[in-house]
């Protein structure tokens, strides 16, 4: 198994970022995301949002995949939570515990901040039963549509 690290992405990431929302996109669309141009100008506007925390993985030095952590407020969640706007690992790299670890990864930013939730929305069942498993093996339970760990 490849060496596996994380770190925060920062503004100059903008096109491994890019190319990672750009990939999970078009998966998720069938081949329909929008162009990297459009993903380009929303990656550059969430990259600069302090609420906003994107996490790029790496195994040996080359990056495999990425997550999108938003601080969220609400009255049922009592106050500030994480919610996990994207998280894509690249295909060929799946099931060698990288996503695991971004979840990890998530949990310590979500204590560090006092959070006592993170939340994610799985895609559409049953083409995306694999990804809601994955969710509940690590800790999510069902919501209806969305997701919640407690942390």
């Amino acid at each position: 198994m490849p060496s596996i690290s994380t770190r925060r992405a920062n503004a100059t990431d903008a096109g491994t970022v890019v190319r990672f929302i750009h990939a999970l996109l078009d998966e998720l669309t069938g081949g329909k995301a929008p162009a990297p141009d459009d993903v380009r100008q929303s990656a550059e506007i969430m990259l600069a949002d302090a609420g906003v925390v994107a996490v790029i993985a790496s195994a040996d030095d080359e990056p495999v995949g990425i997550m999108v952590l938003n601080e969220c407020t609400a009255i049922y969640a009592g106050g500030k939570f994480g919610y996990i706007s994207e998280l894509y690992v690249r295909p060929e790299k799946r099931s060698k515990g990288i996503a695991p670890q971004l979840l990890e990864v998530a949990s310590r930013e979500g204590r560090a901040r006092g959070w006592k939730r993170l939340e994610l929305a799985a895609p559409r069942q049953p083409k995306w039963k694999r990804t809601l498993d994955f969710y509940l093996r690590n800790g999510f339970e069902e919501l209806g549509p969305r997701l919640c760990r407690i942390i």
